[in-house]
């Protein structure tokens, strides 16, 4: 799989996002790649937030990955309002802090860049 996203050096790229709605909650599956070096150095945490800078969830990762790359982790029972046509995830890590890289999810569409929703 090729990636083509530019991120800065050494912070966490987002690589892939799965957003699946059932019972009115939302379940998303976040892939990240981030060079983790150890304790150090590690991605450590991706949000998803409102356009206005809301936070709506947030996926912790206690610990590095730093021979599982990239790897995938999933955030259950978000509840995204229905008046909330964007949203972006976002990702962390434990020497640059949030990530430049960020994905826009147009709520109103089912693909995008780097971005799929099953309803």
């Amino acid at each position: 799989m090729a990636w083509t996203t530019s991120v800065a050096a050494n912070q966490v790229a987002i690589r892939d996002v799965q957003l699946h709605q059932a019972n009115g909650a939302w379940t998303l599956h976040v892939t990240l790649e981030h060079k983790d070096t150890g304790w150090e150095h590690y991605a450590d945490a991706w949000r998803i937030v409102s356009a206005r800078g809301d936070v709506i969830g947030t996926r912790t990762l206690y610990h590095p990955h730093v021979k599982e790359q990239p790897f995938t982790r999933s955030l259950t029972d978000v509840v995204i309002p229905d008046n909330i046509a964007v949203v972006y995830i976002e990702a962390h890590d434990t020497v640059h802090g949030w990530s430049q890289d960020r994905v826009k999810v147009d709520m109103t569409k089912n693909t995008g860049d780097r971005y799929q929703i099953r309803r």
